[in-house]
């Protein structure tokens, strides 16, 4: 059976952040990451549209709020020191009528409060920032910008390894069991007992919590992300982040245009149900998976009470004129024939019996275990800052006598 003093379950963006941090901050503690999938950053990370967020949206004094401005500059450290590109492009958040000028004067008092750098601008300014955006006003964030975090996630799991830590692929995680006052994690690699487990496994974050016993507050609905991505004749249209003022009766940020860091503008995303936790495709389904969400009491409420915008996503999921029509309200060029189909990704959405989607980031702990139980964006902007906050919960608990990698009893 493998010993290790520190295992990690999940080698997405969080859990390898999480390694990295551990041993940047405790070199003597043996660490491993164990990773279902024959490579690490298959899923949310893998699938992220790369945008390296400013924290405008985030509640002030929110997980989410302070880890993401941190988080940011942390992460743009460690891509100079990587040699990482990255692209500080910035972002406008257009009102396309004069409706939305008070949501977005709301927004534009959050990202004070946060302490972004931002202005309100007015349509002329905004002409001159994206010449093609139709808006009567906006808030241009110039620190925003987009890396590729699948590059930052090779980087992240090479200096794991060189600092003694191991990385186990394929070695999904099916058992969790409380020995001797330690953990044995069973995985589908080998046995390993560990003084201490961090569940970081995103999509199936609540399922390895309960593994443990316990029973976590909220559950996990997968949402697909579904993007197109503009003909190079017409990525001109776009020369940075262009997004809408988001509906406050609606808990997603509507469709928006990217530019991706290695050339290329995504569109999108359009939010609706995953039929599986992997769900990158229409046809992508999981019985077991689709069943728990659709009898789960969170996902009926939520459904209840937001059933008009939901079922509008839905239909621009069916119909490509209907998305069309969505991205011309901020670009008006916009044709169908512009338009190819991009791959979609994931969102692991942690849902309350209430109804209510988890609006921060909720990391929870018991004496062998800590969960991170939701994470969504802007996880992977906040990913270094988020392993330190775990490192710090559980910094009294690591050992301070051991060294080197993780060694086989």
């Amino acid at each position: 059976m493998q010993q290790t003093d520190v295992a990690i379950i999940g080698g997405g963006i969080v859990g390898l952040a999480t390694a990295y941090r551990l041993l940047e901050r405790f070199p003597s503690t043996r660490v491993l990451l164990l990773e279902k999938e024959r490579n690490v950053a298959q899923h949310q990370t893998g699938h992220n549209s790369g945008v390296l967020h400013s924290g405008i949206y985030y509640k002030p004094g929110s997980l989410r709020a302070r880890n993401c401005r941190a988080g940011k500059l942390a992460m743009q450290e460690f891509c100079d020191r990587e040699s990482i590109p990255y692209d500080l492009c910035g972002k406008v958040i257009v009102a396309t009528d004069d409706s939305e000028r008070p949501a977005l004067e709301r927004i534009y008092q959050r990202g004070q409060q946060n302490e972004i750098r931002c202005e309100l601008i007015d349509a002329a300014r905004l002409k001159e920032i994206e010449p093609h955006v139709r808006g009567v006003a906006a808030i241009h964030v110039p620190e925003a910008g987009i890396v590729d975090y699948h590059q930052v996630c090779d980087h992240l799991a090479r200096r794991v390894q060189e600092a003694g830590g191991g990385i186990w692929t394929s070695a999904k995680v099916y058992g969790l069991v409380k020995s001797n006052g330690r953990m044995i994690v069973e995985s589908k690699a080998g046995e390993v007992e560990a003084q201490l487990v961090i569940n970081c496994a995103g999509l199936h974050s609540d399922r390895v919590a309960s593994l443990t016993g316990s029973r976590p507050k909220s559950q996990i609905v997968p949402f697909r992300g579904e993007y197109f991505e503009l003909k190079p004749s017409a990525q001109h249209l776009c020369r940075g982040l262009i997004y809408p003022v988001p509906d406050p009766q609606f808990p997603f940020l509507g469709v928006h245009f990217t530019r991706m860091i290695h050339g290329g503008v995504e569109c999108g995303p359009n939010a609706v149900l995953a039929f599986a936790r992997e769900g990158y495709y229409k046809t992508s389904i999981n019985f077991y998976d689709l069943l728990e969400s659709v009898t789960y009491t969170g996902f009926l409420k939520l459904m209840w009470r937001h059933w008009r915008p939901g079922m509008a996503e839905f239909w621009r999921s069916l119909s490509k004129p209907a998305f069309v029509k969505a991205l011309r309200k901020l670009i008006p060029e916009i044709r169908s024939d512009d338009l190819v189909p991009a791959p979609a990704g994931v969102r692991a959405q942690a849902l309350g019996r209430d109804g209510n989607l988890v609006d921060d980031f909720d990391i929870t702990q018991s004496d062998l275990v800590v969960n991170v139980c939701n994470a969504p964006s802007p996880a992977a902007t906040s990913s270094l800052n988020i392993g330190n906050l775990i490192v710090d919960t559980v910094a009294d608990r690591l050992p301070t006598h051991s060294a080197g990698q993780a060694t086989t009893a």
